[in-house]
């Protein structure tokens, strides 16, 4: 029997989030080996096992996997997460990119911006991109199929990761689905699915937001 999933990253949400969510959606326990100097960086690089030199990787089933996106894909076709069918792999694809966008653009708010007033006036920015761009468009996709999911009727990574996207926004704005009530029902029904509900509780492997500790920390390891 294969052991478990084994995720090297810092300790901290960054692109490794996501998997983290992925894992734990799916009902998966998983290790985590935290890099936490320069040190443990380069020699995961000259052990080679990060293929183009840079993490999350993910042990998993043999492999040693890195890029974010070949890794929550291989998660998701394993777990069946990934629609039945060709036709909703590609709108779980396309719904999936588009949380990973907004998830992007809030993960980059810290580390890109550390003067206050710029942090403040792009996170305005950011905010009005999540409501105007994607928030809109997954209510209208709701309410046009009147089902629990985002595609099919049942779970898959589109669902998980949107919810992931929406749960940061509100780190920034309490009230940002004030104006989409299916959003917000959505958001929780699948905050209630077991796997997910175990996995928004203190103490699971969901990290905090990013506070200035752990961005100097990330920035000694990884500059």
């Amino acid at each position: 029997m294969a052991g478990k999933p084994k995720l090297h990253y810092f300790n901290g949400r960054g692109r490794m989030e996501t998997i983290r969510w992925m894992l734990s959606a799916a009902g998966i326990e998983f290790e985590e080996q935290f890099i936490e100097s320069k040190a443990d960086l380069e020699k995961l690089k000259k052990d080679g096992f990060l293929l183009f030199q840079q993490v999350p990787m993910v042990e998993i089933d043999g492999m040693k996997l890195v890029q974010s996106r070949a890794i929550l894909n291989y998660i998701a076709e394993k777990y069946n997460l990934s629609g039945k069918d060709i036709k909703q792999r590609a709108l779980i694809d396309m719904y999936s990119e588009s949380s990973w966008d907004l998830g992007e653009m809030i993960m980059m708010l810290p580390w890109k911006y550390t003067d206050p007033k710029e942090r403040e006036k792009e996170t305005i920015a950011v905010l009005e991109k999540a409501t105007g761009r994607y928030f809109s468009v997954f209510e209208k996709v709701l309410k046009d199929h009147g089902q629990d999911f985002l595609v099919g009727n049942q779970l898959s990574r589109a669902d998980i990761q949107l919810l992931e996207a929406i749960l940061a926004t509100e780190e920034l704005k309490a009230d940002v689905l004030a104006k989409f009530p299916l959003l917000k029902a959505f958001k929780t029904r699948m905050s209630n699915i077991p796997n997910i509900k175990k996995f928004l509780q203190p103490g699971s492997p969901r990290k905090s937001p990013p506070d200035e500790k752990t961005i100097a920390e990330a920035m000694k390891i990884f500059h």
